[in-house]
């Protein structure tokens, strides 16, 4: 009797909501609809040799490469909770420190995928698409992507 009780209490622990209803609480975990750039600094060279740049729809973050010794660094363009399943243009240059260069510059289109951090049946609803920047290939994605050299 008592497997029979803790089963589906557990499953419901599990997936973040309460399968009791729906004036049962949620988890609160948040998260924000965002396109999210990732790569590795010993792609681009030493401490900090490289600008990164990402713009999503018009809106742009610029942050430096970091350092070799470091597995990966994160960049992320917030997008407005309306925006709905659609996709985006999204524009990486990387340009060399040193010389001024551009040493990588790219285009796609971010796909965005919903997300439910809290379960399916919980809020909020995000929407999100993650590319990695590759030295050789540009705007890729990230998965395979190894943490260290």
């Amino acid at each position: 009797m008592r497997r029979t009780i803790l089963v589906p209490l557990l499953a419901v622990a599990l997936t973040g909501c309460s399968l009791l209803g729906p004036d049962t609480p949620c988890t609160r975990a948040d998260a924000d609809s965002e396109v999210a750039l990732l790569w590795r600094p010993a792609d681009f060279g030493g401490l900090d040799a490289a600008r990164i740049r990402l713009c999503v729809d018009g809106t742009c973050k610029t942050r430096s490469s970091g350092g070799p010794d470091d597995p990966f660094l994160r960049m992320g363009i917030r997008l407005s909770d309306d925006v709905g399943a659609s996709t985006l243009p999204v524009r990486l240059t990387v340009t060399s420190v040193k010389s001024g260069d551009t040493v990588v510059e790219d285009s796609a289109r971010a796909r965005l995928t919903e997300q439910h951090p809290n379960g399916a049946a919980c809020p909020p609803t995000v929407r999100t698409a993650t590319f990695r920047a590759h030295p050789d290939k540009g705007l890729t994605s990230p998965k395979g992507m190894k943490l260290q050299g």
